[in-house]
């Protein structure tokens, strides 16, 4: 990794957490830290820990440490889950709706306090560098993993996808009337399923069926709209061309829809070539292949 870049991580890192309070222990005047009244903000009408955890990037030990601080403060209410015993469910107590409002009014009068010390055009560049930002840190927490096509996370994005394009597609779309990609052809050996998690959520997914020394086929490529415009579509292509080439694959080959002009634009980008059909897909208008690169 570049020396330089990560020292600007840092310096960028020290900045932040100087100017939003981070360093002190009575965040925005309170008698609590930065960590406590987030696990406020993050709780809102009630959340089950296991969520707020994975939401935070916090192991389960710190989170119960918070939580115990925040209901010896008459804060927050922890209690079972009266259909699984094994989800714990956190609330706010009115204390801690009405300690959660004035969090609000501070945390808004610091931000303002902020942008008028600079004049409008820089206030508009820091906004905006802000998103930009705001928008690559989400992305960078975005996590691949090959996944079982039966596990309920992969079941989520494939029902997901398929209910998508049966908005999108003239006449529908249905999973029995394409080219087949059940679950014994995306589990190696015969292929695999890459699902994308964003703080342990699914929010994308992709398949490839396997040919054993002919190009590997891409299926069932879909990202959730709450993920969109963080580049996510792309990496996952990548990651899937990666896994191709490491099963020895010469090229990727795909087909889809004309609806999807946002995906043919993404595979054209990407080096994809239009080729002939080469398959008798249902749903499909336009047939790509890529080349790639031998696997080292």
């Amino acid at each position: 990794m570049d020396e330089t870049m990560v020292a600007q991580v840092r310096r960028f890192n020290r900045v932040v957490t100087q100017q939003v309070g981070a360093l002190n222990d009575r965040f925005l005047a309170r008698d609590r830290p930065l960590g406590e009244s987030r696990l406020l903000w993050e709780i809102g009408e009630g959340r089950d820990v296991r969520s707020l955890r994975a939401a935070l990037g916090l192991d389960s030990g710190y989170v119960s440490r918070l939580l115990r601080s925040l209901e010896a403060a008459g804060l927050v209410t922890t209690q079972r889950g009266a259909a699984d015993r094994r989800v714990t469910l956190a609330r706010l107590t009115g204390d801690g709706r009405a300690e959660r409002d004035l969090l609000d009014e501070r945390s808004d009068a610091l931000a303002a306090e902020l942008l008028e010390t600079l004049p409008h055009r820089q206030r508009e560049r820091l906004v905006a560098a802000m998103a930009d930002v705001e928008r690559l840190l989400t992305a960078a927490t975005v996590r691949f993993a090959v996944t079982d096509p039966d596990d309920p996370v992969a079941q989520h994005c494939l029902r997901a996808y398929a209910a998508e394009l049966d908005v999108r597609f003239d006449g529908g779309f249905s999973l029995d009337r394409g080219i087949r990609a059940d679950a014994a052809d995306l589990r190696p050996p015969n292929g695999l399923l890459l699902v994308a998690t964003l703080h342990a959520t699914p929010v994308g997914c992709g398949g490839l069926l396997f040919h054993d020394a002919g190009p590997a086929h891409l299926k069932r490529m879909w990202v959730d709209e709450s993920a969109r415009g963080l580049g996510l579509g792309r990496r996952l292509l990548e990651e899937l061309e990666r896994q191709a080439a490491e099963h020895g694959a010469p090229a990727v080959r795909l087909e889809t829809n004309a609806a999807l002009t946002e995906a043919i634009a993404l595979y054209r980008s990407a080096g994809y070539t239009e080729v002939p059909a080469f398959n008798a897909e249902l749903y499909a208008h336009h047939w790509f292949e890529k080349v790639l690169p031998p696997w080292e």
